[in-house]
């Protein structure tokens, strides 16, 4: 019996360049002999079975596949139910965030990578607010995610070693688990 997973495909849909068919993500997906693939939005999010093989090296694999089959780069970052349970769980910002579409959750590639934002939470964000858990980071931006500053404040801390998903994408991915 294998385990499920979640993959966050970062990097594809965005451009004319980088257009990736869900139809096809899932096809790619069953080829390397996953199971059940089933997509969210068209933006690459895909919830499989797998043996039980290394969040890290499915993430790895997928990287390469997308790359070779599909022509295009993008980071893949891979947490299995319980990891990505575990990030709705500890959101202690969803009681406060009134509006799911500006509640952004930056998962990490690696629970190590919290270390980067250390000094993110020593600083006032106000009206915004950062939270951090085990493999994600918690962005409520209530006057919407492009105006605030601590988005790109994460991103430039993060760089390559995140992708984030609104509570709304993420509450989603959650039932399709």
């Amino acid at each position: 019996m294998g385990s499920r997973y979640v993959a966050l495909i970062r990097g594809i849909n965005v451009g004319r360049a980088k257009r990736v068919a869900m139809a096809d993500l899932r096809a790619l997906v069953e080829t390397l002999g996953y199971r059940d693939p089933r997509t969210l939005l068209n933006s690459g999010n895909i919830v499989f079975d797998a043996g039980r093989g290394r969040p890290g090296s499915i993430g790895s694999r997928l990287e390469k596949e997308i790359s070779v089959r599909l022509g295009v780069s993008a980071r893949v970052i891979v947490l299995e139910a319980a990891d990505f349970t575990r990030v709705v769980e500890e959101n202690t910002l969803s009681e406060r965030a009134d509006n799911p579409s500006r509640l952004l959750v930056a998962f990490l590639a690696d629970p190590s990578d919290r270390a980067r934002l250390r000094p993110l939470l020593r600083q006032d964000w106000t009206p915004d607010a950062l939270a951090v858990g085990t493999r994600a980071a918690y962005l409520w931006c209530p006057n919407g995610i492009l105006q605030g500053r601590l988005p790109e404040a994460v991103g430039r801390a993060l760089g390559d070693a995140t992708t984030s998903r609104n509570w709304t994408t993420v509450t989603r991915l959650q039932a399709l688990l």
